[in-house]
This record gives structure tokens, C-alpha cells and sequence, in this order.
């Protein structure tokens, strides 16, 4: 499957939203489209009322910090849209955790960047019928 002038413009976008993020040691930005519509968004970071610190004193990331997936999958059940048969953006592809969300979610495309340090959540994905698609970030030029 080739990336498509959409699929790369909203990865550049997913590249901007990771820009929010509070976290120091990696940045990541999620999009939700659905017919060529935004339906979600998120980035990692803390939950709501949380101070915005994803870090602790030695550099590792807190247990309680949420994926960009995560949080733009919640975000998206908290609204009257659904994720049925939509695309998932990613800078990163999901953890085995957040691949879960996904396939729960209905979501039905995933298209990422960077690989995550284990691709067992991309292999669930891709051995429950996801589409995933991994564009390097040099093609978006």
C-alpha cells in the first residue's frame, strides 16, 4: 500500500500535536481521521490534573503517563463520534497495551513513523486484521 498526499499530510500534523506534549524524553502526536475529517487528537502526557511532569529524577517515564493513542481514543469516547473503520496517525508506532485500544476502538487503518522498542503491539495489529502502514519521515518532504 502506498501513503497517499492525505496520509502524509496528517502525519506532518500528528508531528505538530507531539509538539504539546509536556514529556522530555519522547514526544508523540496521534490523529484520528474519519472521512477525511479529524475526529481526535492527542498527545502523551499526564492525565487531566496532573501536574505535567512525565518524567521522574532519574529520566524514566512515570507509569501513569498516557500514549498519544490512548488519549485521543478517550477523548474520542467522550464525544458522540466513533472510531468504526477510521485511520489512527501515529509518530510512533502503538505498545502492545495501546494496540488493544485500537482494535477495541474499531480502527480500523494505523499509519506511523518512528517503531516503538517492541513491535508486538504493530504484529497483534496487523494478526487482527488492521492495516498498518509505516512511512518514514524522510518520504514527507
Amino acid at each position: 500500500m502506498e501513503p497517499t498526499k492525505f496520509d502524509k499530510a496528517y502525519l506532518k500534523m500528528a508531528m505538530e500535536w507531539a509538539k504539546l506534549s509536556y514529556c522530555e524524553r519522547k514526544k508523540v502526536g496521534a490523529l484520528i481521521v474519519k472521512d477525511r475529517m479529524i475526529i481526535s487528537d492527542g498527545y502523551n502526557g499526564t492525565p487531566s490534573g496532573f501536574e505535567n511532569c512525565c518524567e521522574d529524577g532519574a529520566g524514566q517515564t512515570h507509569w501513569f503517563v498516557l500514549h498519544a493513542e490512548a488519549n485521543a481514543i478517550l477523548k474520542l469516547a467522550g464525544s458522540t463520534q466513533s472510531a468504526k473503520d477510521a485511520t489512527l496517525y501515529l509518530t510512533l508506532s502503538p505498545c502492545r497495551e495501546c494496540s488493544k485500544l485500537v482494535l477495541q476502538s474499531g480502527i480500523k487503518k494505523v499509519i506511523f513513523m518512528d517503531d516503538y522498542s517492541d513491535n508486538s503491539g504493530i504484529e497483534f495489529l496487523k494478526n487482527h486484521g488492521i492495516e498498518v502502514l509505516k512511512i518514514s519521515k524522510e518520504s514527507l518532504d
